[in-house]
């Protein structure tokens, strides 16, 4: 946690801003999503309350928190009031681990009459050597809280949902984790800081006994995985519940799915779940194949020395610059969270049959063809090297 008082209130201060601004996001793309729906459907949207209907979610809040306590009669109380604490809590976690941008060097500085430093700040919940096995083991965990909540409902409605859900997310995973391989295996590391520093600079790699360099391209990974961004994206889709893969809430068939019986601030839990799950989503997404928090062709170096030229002060300019490169990672992010919005409100849903044929036989077997197409080259660029 820290060293000494001050970065041990500093990492603890951090946890709690990550965690907030998950949950702070949730209302924005609420917004977004209903006036990007009724862009796309050649409609107003909310526009009533406030400018723009951005108030609408603050009278959506009130609502939220005042509707009436309910729990099902024949309900199993516990798990009924534990599942959408489920589904808040793995999204949280993942999301966490992911960095949000460049570490932050603090060099000595005074402070209530007592020298402090030097930091650094990492700007993630927690740093781990094994990043994304933690990120897909915490995000799998939202299985249980549908499992709950459609068994602690005592609704028949309720607990379809939950099956499909439980059915589709183990389905899915396979996919989602085998499209993961052949970046593990490009970038040899588990830790997102490795990977994302692995993207810097231009396309560059190794081909036919020769260093091919291509300027023009930033050295992203979307450019050596392009099937393996493909297939991932489109499991986070099934993974998320969101639509073409939506079939858990199908309304005209299970009415409102595993969370049928739920109203009020548990309802508000399982909307902050899904929103914080496609959040972790986009953040995988940008930081494997997208340059992670990086800006193309400009450097770290380069960005904290405009700071220093223009008079701030060293540990300013630190700051400052990661500020510009989290902003970066955050519009990177936004782009994707618009995506699911887009997707959501253009294609229609699948039927299940269709949803299973997909995972297990499209792209199961291409994920699996992807790792070891990636395998190969990988070793056959190696023997040509040495």
């Amino acid at each position: 946690m820290g060293s000494d008082i001050l970065e041990i209130s500093i990492n603890a201060i951090k946890l709690i801003v990550i965690f907030l601004l998950m949950v702070q996001l949730v209302p924005f793309l609420v917004w977004v999503e209903r006036r990007g729906s009724a862009f796309i459907q050649n409609r107003f949207g909310p526009n009533r309350v406030g400018p723009l209907g951005l108030l609408q979610l603050l009278a959506d809040a009130i609502k939220f928190l005042w509707k009436e306590e309910f729990v099902p009669q024949k309900g199993r109380a516990f798990l009924f009031y534990a599942a959408p604490v489920v589904a808040l809590l793995p999204g949280a976690l993942a999301f966490a681990a992911i960095p949000l941008s460049v570490p932050v060097y603090l060099e000595k500085f005074e402070l209530f009459g007592q020298t402090w430093g030097p930091y650094r700040i990492a700007i993630q919940g927690y740093e781990l050597g094994i990043g994304i096995v933690f990120v897909l083991d915490a995000s799998s965990l939202g299985a249980y809280s549908l499992l709950m909540a459609g068994w602690g409902s005592s609704n028949k409605y309720s607990l379809l949902g939950a099956l499909r859900a439980s059915a589709q997310v183990i389905s899915y995973e396979l996919s989602l984790g085998l499209s993961l391989v052949g970046v593990l295996l490009l970038y040899q590391s588990f830790d997102f800081s490795d990977i994302i520093s692995a993207q810097v600079g231009p396309l560059s790699f190794f081909f036919a006994g020769h260093d091919v360099k291509v300027p023009f391209l930033p050295n992203w990974g979307i450019f050596y995985q392009p099937l393996g961004a493909l297939l991932f994206f489109a499991a986070t889709f099934a993974e998320t519940n969101r639509l073409p893969f939506d079939l858990p809430e199908a309304e005209s068939e299970l009415v409102a799915g595993y969370h049928t019986e739920y109203g009020g601030l548990k309802m508000l839990m399982f909307y902050i779940g899904e929103y914080g799950h496609m959040l972790v989503a986009s953040a995988l997404m940008v930081t494997f194949f997208f340059g992670g928090y990086h800006i193309p062709f400009i450097s770290i170096e380069g960005v904290r020395t405009f700071f220093l030229d223009h008079g701030f002060s060293l540990n300013g300019s630190n700051l400052l610059t990661s500020l510009v490169f989290h902003l970066v990672f955050l519009l990177k992010v936004l782009f994707f969270l618009w995506v699911f919005i887009w997707v959501r409100w253009t294609l229609p849903r699948f039927r299940y049959d269709q949803l299973m044929d997909l995972g297990w036989k499209v792209m199961l077997p291409w994920a699996l063809c992807n790792t070891i197409v990636t395998a190969l080259v990988l070793l056959v660029a190696k023997e040509a090297r040495f």
